[in-house]
């Protein structure tokens, strides 16, 4: 998160600087133009530094999720949590129905994320007509547990060497992970809340296993967390009015 905040804090003062360049600024002491390009220049250093720093890797103190046994190192996650004024099962049951039109922004945001460019059905790309784990597990995410009503845990691959075909992947795959690859697993875990409702989490983890595929999804990570957030917490919205209909 902090690689993330850095990149767009320094983006943004990379464009105050072009904007200073342009026309110069002095309220932000941005007086002449030579000044608005130093600051953009910083800024653009400051881009690629946040998007060049390592990351390091975490692993799991106790085995007490599916997603912890699948994947129990990660070097890249996000966690987002929320209460739910329904039953598990309910829950649970709106977690596997819940569609991409449901969703807040899903459209919007997956769009920037493809560039515009129309790709085949899978998450990238959902309709809506089926729940969006059903179109993901229908185009490159593939189950790696589905216990009713405690936990949801679906993977996928992320990067991959030349040549490897996502029809190959298998859940072994998340446990020991073969060179070159980044696999990314993701849960929803539905706990009772002794109120008659529950607390949902979800969280995502990436694990790069080379140094090359590590950086590669570092900068690349580091420029889709606020939308891969956004959306991550759209989804459980989406999912807490679904339960409650």
């Amino acid at each position: 998160m902090f690689g993330s905040a850095l990149v767009y804090s320094a983006f943004i003062l990379t464009c105050v600087g072009l904007v200073g360049v342009i026309r110069p600024l002095p309220r932000l002491h941005l007086d002449t133009r030579l000044r608005g390009l130093a600051l953009a220049g910083a800024g653009l250093c400051l881009v690629a530094a946040g998007l060049l720093l390592p990351a390091s890797e975490s692993r799991t103190a106790a085995v007490t999720t599916r997603l912890d046994q699948v994947m129990p190192a990660w070097q890249f996650n996000e966690v987002h949590t929320r209460r739910i004024a329904a039953p598990p099962e309910r829950v649970f049951d709106a977690i596997k129905q819940v569609r991409a039109d449901e969703i807040v922004l899903f459209h919007t945001l997956t769009w920037i994320r493809r560039g515009g460019r129309r790709l085949p059905a899978g998450i990238m790309n959902a309709g809506s007509r089926d729940s969006l784990l059903d179109i993901a597990t229908k185009g490159g995410f593939i189950w790696l547990a589905d216990d009713r009503p405690r936990e949801i845990v679906v993977g996928t691959v992320v990067q991959a060497p030349a040549g490897f075909r996502r029809g190959t992947l298998t859940p072994g795959q998340f446990i020991e992970p073969p060179p070159g690859f980044a696999l990314a697993a993701m849960n929803f875990v539905v706990t009772p809340d002794g109120a008659n409702g529950s607390l949902v989490s979800t969280e995502t983890r990436v694990f790069a296993t080379s140094a090359p595929s590590r950086r590669r999804f570092a900068a690349y990570w580091r420029v889709i967390y606020p939308g891969s957030a956004l959306i991550r917490r759209m989804w459980l919205r989406a999912i807490e009015r679904r339960a409650l209909r």
